[in-house]
């Protein structure tokens, strides 16, 4: 920063500034009258020599740009994760893309993300997933930043709002797999598609925030539910996925705060002409985390119900899946968590078992238990081991061990409450 005086001297602009620090380290205090004697004397020089002096310079530290101001480089990161796996069963029934899959060591995902704000009404983000026989696309897409009236919009591809999990990766989770909830009724790389998304934040008292999307329907890893990967082609509105979701906040204490949310997702199915699938779900999350006394104790408790029913010929297949878990951070680096997870049999309108297509082999009801143990030996690092017991009424029940790691350089902000 530059400051110019073209008809002070310099002695005089240094009394001055000589008087107003000292004014600032004491706002309520007035000058010594001596210093304002001086200062008008310097002054009085001034304006009465012939030859004005030469233009005074005093060039201050040049300031750091504020926080809110984007760099002209995007933030970039990188997340990879490992894992070495034992299988009871080669035959074992994970669901989810990032899931070990294999005995002996699979890398679960090597992530690249870009965020930068483009502009003052856009922010860009994207995640690639690269993988040892392929690239993916996860998420990209543009966010707007300045609509009016409380309101959001995403366009591109990204992962939909339905519920609590699916619009995570998987270096957010309490576990080193994926509920088979959200496999059996989106796919393995849970729910996404391209399309739009309009959300609202509402005036209420508490915090209630509304969120509407539209998105293709085809893809077996994404919608399995809908279009699944038949030839079916858009041709209209009523092919097009549609979600609709509210979400809820309430800080129950300084400590204590609650999640609720409700969300539904539609679509068309191959199935039929005319046949559609409905997917209605709620979620909920209880955290404690005490601000008010310094402690390393963080708990959760989350929960998501799915009921899903699809029109097929003759009939409407009907089926119920869900997850609960406790999550405990005990001390600064080390935490463990458990899950159980229920998936029910595929029911008819008359509640006769039916079955289902897409998955023929699921003839009766579904437990599976997990318990994980994770260790951070820092923000950017994280090793976890973890077994389960899978307990299917069809087969057999088998165990799986997995011991992960997790590495994560470059920019990442923090994850949604």
């Amino acid at each position: 920063m530059i400051y110019r005086h073209s008809s002070v001297s310099a002695r005089a602009a240094a009394l001055f500034g000589a008087l107003l620090l000292a004014r600032q380290s004491n706002a309520q205090s007035e000058p010594p009258p001596s210093d304002l004697k001086e200062i008008e004397a310097a002054l009085a020089a001034d304006k009465g020599s012939s030859h004005p002096p030469a233009e005074s310079v005093t060039t201050l530290p040049a300031a750091r740009p504020a926080s809110g101001v984007q760099s002209l480089n995007p933030d970039l990161s990188l997340i990879a994760g490992f894992a070495a796996a034992a299988f009871s069963d080669e035959d074992h029934l994970q669901s989810g893309a990032h899931d070990p899959q294999r005995n002996g060591f699979n890398l679960q995902t090597f992530e690249l993300g870009f965020a930068a704000a483009v502009d003052p009404y856009f922010r860009f983000d994207s995640h690639i997933a690269f993988e040892l026989d392929g690239v993916d696309v996860e998420e990209a897409y543009g966010t707007t930043l300045g609509l009016p009236f409380r309101l959001q919009a995403r366009l591109g591809q990204f992962l939909n709002r339905f519920g609590r999990l699916n619009a995570t990766h998987p270096h957010s989770w309490n576990f080193s797999d994926q509920p088979f909830a959200l496999g059996r009724v989106f796919g393995a790389e849970n729910n996404k598609g391209l399309g739009v998304e309009l959300s609202w934040l509402t005036p209420l008292p508490w915090y209630v925030e509304l969120v509407g999307s539209s998105t293709m329907a085809e893809g077996d890893e994404t919608n399995r539910s809908f279009l699944n990967d038949s030839e079916r082609s858009v041709k209209g509105p009523k092919d097009l996925a549609l979600l609709a979701a509210a979400k809820q906040f309430f800080p129950l204490s300084d400590d204590w705060s609650l999640g609720w949310g409700l969300s539904g997702a539609f679509g068309p199915n191959p199935t039929g002409p005319g046949n559609r699938s409905a997917i209605y779900g709620t979620d909920l999350y209880l955290k404690f985390r005490p601000i008010t006394r310094e402690s390393p104790l963080v708990a959760s408790l989350t929960s998501e119900w799915f009921y899903r029913r699809r029109q097929i010929p003759n009939d409407i297949a009907q089926d119920v899946s869900s997850y609960t878990e406790l999550f405990l951070r005990f001390a600064q680096r080390w935490a463990t968590a458990a899950r159980y997870e229920y998936g029910s049999a595929t029911f008819g309108v008359n509640g006769q078992d039916l079955v289902d297509d897409l998955d023929p082999a699921w003839t009766g009801h579904r437990q599976r238990v997990a318990l994980a143990l994770t260790h951070y030996p820092s923000e950017f690092s994280r090793f976890r081991l973890q077994v389960s017991r899978d307990m299917p009424e069809w087969r057999a029940a088998g165990w799986a061990a997995f011991l992960t790691a997790e590495l994560a350089i470059g920019a990442h902000g923090s994850h949604p409450f």
